[in-house]
């Protein structure tokens, strides 16, 4: 069974569809969101509200809908990576990426996140992006900009990563 069964709406009937089906019929029974095998064993889902979302091979997601209008407005990504595409004239409400170390919320249209190691990293391809610990203050990323997220209390920083880095982890995710 895919990761991507586990894409629950709050529901019991929707938890149970996800363990009854295949994944991409549960996914569109649930959510609305289509899913597609990519090259390399990715996922690609595409939510009826502007939002595509590319998940490597094994990552360990879910998605949310949280106002519970039948689209996703939330990942929870406990391991791997996946990239995020918002086409800001569809989607209507904000959009979060939330892992163990951070919460990534658009601002923008399409960036990427990545978790292992205990570490959360946020690159953003275009647009922009806010990161945050869960409990603490925001930072702005823009185009080409990414920061890493460990626990703790410290500042984050904000660094324009080397185009070897940002290409190594767009290519896990088929870009």
């Amino acid at each position: 069974m895919s990761v991507i069964s586990a894409f629950l709406c709050g529901s019991t009937a929707s938890a149970l569809a996800a363990f009854l089906l295949p994944a991409g019929a549960a996914l569109a029974q649930t959510g609305g969101c289509t899913v597609e095998n990519a090259a390399g064993g990715r996922e690609v889902l595409r939510c009826p509200n502007g939002v595509t979302v590319t998940a490597e091979a094994g990552a360990a997601f879910r998605l949310n809908d949280r106002n519970r209008d039948g689209s996703p407005d939330v990942v929870s990504l406990r391991g791997k990576a996946i990239l995020v595409d918002v086409d800001d004239a569809r989607h209507t409400g904000g959009f979060q990426v939330v892992t163990p170390q951070a919460i990534a919320a658009v601002r923008g249209t399409q960036w990427a996140v990545d978790v292992a190691g205990g570490r959360t990293s946020v690159l953003v391809v275009q647009g922009s992006v806010a990161v945050r610990r869960p409990a603490g203050d925001p930072v702005v990323l823009g185009p080409g900009e990414g920061v890493d997220v460990v626990s703790g209390t410290g500042a984050l920083e904000v660094r324009r990563w080397p185009a070897a880095r940002a290409a190594a982890l767009l290519a896990r995710l088929g870009q």
